[in-house]
This record gives C-alpha cells, structure tokens and sequence, in this order.
C-alpha cells in the first residue's frame, strides 16, 4: 500500500546508525569492481526505470487478482498487502537498509488514525474501480484526483491554480469523457446482439465510475489530511508508510471477517485449485511493489531533481495504461487511444504549470484574484510555516 507523499530528505543509515548515503563509509576501501555499481546507482537511469517498473508492476498485479477469477475479498487482499509490506520495511529496518521512527500508541490514536482511514477508502475504492474497470479508462480518470486536490489547496492551505493548470484539468475531463464514451461504446457494439448482455455489461461500468468517483474523493481527502498531518508531525516517507499499514491491518482483517463472504464455496470461487498459488504470490507480490515503489521514488528524488520526478510521475501514465493494453483485454480502439493520448499530454502540462509556478512569482488564486482566507484558515498555514 504505496503511500503518495515522497520526501526529498530520505535517508539511508548504515549499521552502526549513522546518516549515509548508498556509498559507504570513505574510510573503508572499496572492492575493484565497486566502482561501476556505485557509478549505476547514482545514474539517473535506473532509479527512473525502477520507479515506472514498479508502479507498472503492482497495477498489473492488482489487476490480475482483482478480474481474473472473480476475486471479491477485497479487505483480505489489502490486508496481506498491509502485513507484507510491513514485514518488509522492519526487514529493511533491521538490515540498517533503512530508517523510520518507532511506533507510538499516542500518536497514531491522536494524530495519524484518521489518515489511516482515508487511506483504507482510497485503497478499497481504487481496488473496486479497478475490478470493474480496465487499466487504461482507471489511469486517465486517475487524473480527476489532481483536480480535487488543487481546488482543495486552494481552500485549506491558499495555494493557487495557473492558467496553465486550468487548461490542463480540462484536458483531463476530456480525456475522461472520451475515454468513458469509448468504453460504452464497445460495449454496445461487441455485445449489441444481446440486450440483456449489453445492458449488463454497460451496468459493470456505470458500477466502475461510481467507485472512481469515490476513490478520487477519497484519494483528495487523503492526500490533503495526511499533507496537514505529515507537517504537524514532521513524518518521513518510511514513518508515514509504517504507520500507515500498521493502522490498517487490524481494521482491514475485522472489515474481511464482518463483510466478506469467507464460506468454503466462496473462498473456492477466490482461490480456485488450479491458480491458487499463483493468486496467493500475485497477492504478496503486490505487496511487495508498494515498498519497491516508495523506495524508487525515494532513489528518484535523490540521484535527479524533484521536477524530473515530477516530469517522470507524468510520463510514467503512458506505460501504466498500454499495460492494460498489452496484459489485458482492454479494448484497442481509436477512441481509446485518443483518450489515452490527451490523458497523457494532460499530465505533462500539469506538470509543466507546476514547474513554472514554482519558479516564478505565485500566480492569483483561481485564476486570477486573490481570495480573502478566513481567519482560521490563514492561522493554520502560519503554523505550518513556524
């Protein structure tokens, strides 16, 4: 369960709990051949290859638990996420690979329950949108997230919207409009015989743009809580990681056991005989891509620039969605192309806005004026600033 939030100041501390980069310690000779891993870990290259592989990598790997086999346990797939990846870091943290505070029982009840659980509708819903939706038509209505949270900014912390960016969230809404007309579309055509089937499948859908609906509501509450919190608590990307599927393993594994159907007939329509093993390490492989993902995030950030990062983040939605192309049967028609296509462009002049916003004097607010902030409002962002 990736956390969203990446920090420029990640650290790596060797064994003896010193703050170190991936090199090690100058005083100790490097072996001969050393000198060209080091030379590949600091190239730009492979964090940015890693990155897109992984992000890849756990999408495809949702989406083949998710559809293949009539999956429904959905809170019990969270959860194993949850408990791998934790598994994993404390692994990683034990090892001196990594660093992350300890777990306190006050501040998480206090300060970072409540993210926790955005944080489980964002997953549940993302993983539903997903179930019904093919990965191209989920990544492109993906983007809506963005608009929510710029408009959320704008309101909570006074942030502001460029032309630029203005002109890029419309480029998202038409990415979504034709990529949803294209979806029906093909439906109505490939099962236009059949009225019951086309109904149906039309049905599947509509059921799909509810639960994105959700998951971007979800997702834009949850990056905005949790950016008030991490500056409250001053939480890095492995804190924030930690805590987060720590909250959530309890709370997924009482929502599987209340509200998901665990009889033997069901857990056989989940697990069938023939390709249980493969469900089961498509599971903890998921799993283990949301660690690999915040870890080549973090690699990113640190061997390029928080732009290129930026940069990469939007590119990096072209291969996620002709995964769906290549993996799955998502449907290769000229309108869903299109939509890919203006998804894409959508992203790379979002990205650009934010570069040149952040270079050059602050744009007005939406787009042109100021807005006066409450009085509760702009206490709140001088605090964040003390």
């Amino acid at each position: 369960m990736a956390d969203g939030k990446k920090t420029d100041d990640y650290e790596l501390r060797d064994k003896g709990g010193s703050s170190k980069g991936y090199e090690p310690p100058m005083s100790n000779p490097r072996p001969a051949g050393s000198a060209p891993i080091i030379a590949a870990t600091n190239s730009p290259v492979f964090p940015v290859l890693s990155y897109c592989g992984s992000s890849i990598l756990m999408t495809v790997t949702n989406k083949y638990v998710l559809s293949g086999f009539g999956f429904n346990l959905n809170f019990f797939l969270l959860a194993v996420q949850s408990i791998v990846c934790v598994v994993a870091i404390q692994m990683c943290k034990s090892s001196g690979i990594i660093t992350y505070r300890d777990f306190n029982v006050d501040e998480a009840r206090k300060c970072w329950f409540p993210v926790s659980l955005l944080l489980i509708g964002t997953i549940y819903t993302s993983t539903k949108a997903l179930q019904f939706l093919s990965i191209p038509v989920y990544t492109i209505f993906k983007n809506l997230t963005i608009i929510l949270i710029a408009y959320g900014e704008v309101l909570w912390f006074g942030g502001s919207v460029s032309g630029m960016a203005l002109f890029s969230f419309g480029l998202m809404v038409l990415s979504s409009v034709i990529a949803a007309w294209a979806d029906i579309q093909h439906a109505l055509q490939n099962y236009g015989h059949s009225e019951t089937e086309a109904s149906a499948k039309v049905s599947t859908l509509n059921a799909g743009y509810m639960w994105m609906m959700f998951n971007c509501i979800c997702s834009a509450a949850y990056v905005l809580g949790m950016r008030k919190r991490i500056k409250l608590t001053n939480f890095k990307d492995f804190d924030t990681m930690f805590y987060n599927n720590v909250l959530s393993i309890p709370i997924l594994l009482v929502s599987s056991l209340l509200l998901e159907n665990w009889s033997s007939a069901n857990i056989e329509i989940n697990f069938p005989p023939l390709q249980k093993n493969r469900i089961i390490l498509a599971m903890i492989f998921s799993g283990l891509s949301s660690v690999f993902i915040s870890y080549t995030s973090a690699w990113c950030v640190r061997v390029t620039s928080s732009t290129t990062y930026s940069m990469v983040g939007a590119l990096n939605k072209l291969p996620i969605a002709l995964s769906g192309l290549i993996f799955f049967d998502a449907p290769i028609t000229v309108p869903s192309v299109s939509a890919i296509g203006v998804g894409f462009v959508s992203g790379i002049v979002y990205t650009l806005a934010k570069v040149k916003q952040s270079s050059g004097p602050k744009a007005g607010i939406l787009p042109t004026t100021s807005v006066p902030m409450s009085a509760s409002s702009q206490s709140a962002r001088d605090s964040f600033k003390s």
